[in-house]
């Protein structure tokens, strides 16, 4: 692909990417409760989710997806649980735990952000319907989605996860019982903000 389309989309994507919604806030959930590393699934995960709907878009798949609406709404739903889920251990963890997280594996967690970005409509819409204004997807080779899918892949790390290094320093600054549980609770109301924002949006 040319550099004009790449620079464009990636300008595009950086800007979209740093607005916060519903997946930043979940990873600076997980990087509040349990440090930087913990949010490496999750990163992992919401990149996964982007390629998903980079693919529909680039190979002309976007009409199939969005006749799967009842997919998509499960997805959604899905997402919104897990959050919660999390948010309620969090609230429920004990003061002085040092890494507050579900007893889950780096699977569960990629699979949060999956989720979480699946059923994001914010995302739905940057590739299904953006997306298409600033790419000629026409003329995307697999070499191009190869291209798109780098791109999307170094943007969402570096920007999610400068979001996640600012949280985890934050929490270093949090080690007395009384302000790591008022940090769980600060996390724990993130990740229902997220799960109310992907809840809402339709």
């Amino acid at each position: 692909m040319d550099w004009t389309s790449l620079i464009a989309f990636a300008a595009a994507l950086t800007l979209g990417a740093a607005t916060p919604g519903p997946g930043i806030a979940a990873v600076v959930a997980r990087a509040l409760s349990s440090g930087f590393r913990s949010t490496t699934p999750m990163i992992l995960g919401l990149i996964a989710g982007d390629i998903v709907y980079l693919s529909a878009a680039a190979f002309g798949l976007g009409v199939i997806a969005a006749s799967f609406g009842t997919v998509f709404i499960v997805i959604r739903w899905l997402g919104v649980a897990y959050l919660i889920y999390l948010a309620i251990r969090l609230f429920t963890a004990r003061p002085g735990q040092q890494d507050v997280r579900p007893q889950d594996n780096g699977r569960s967690t990629f699979l949060a952000g999956l989720l979480v970005t699946l059923g994001n409509p914010k995302v739905i819409l940057f590739y299904l319907a953006l997306l298409p204004t600033i790419i000629d997807l026409g003329s995307v080779s697999l070499v191009g989605f190869v291209e798109l899918s780098g791109i999307v892949a170094l943007v969402l790390a570096v920007v999610i996860g400068l979001y996640a290094a600012l949280a985890a320093r934050a929490r270093l600054i949090f080690t007395s019982s009384r302000a790591k549980r008022t940090l769980n609770r600060i996390a724990g109301t993130a990740m229902l903000g997220a799960a109310g924002a992907i809840a809402t949006r339709g």
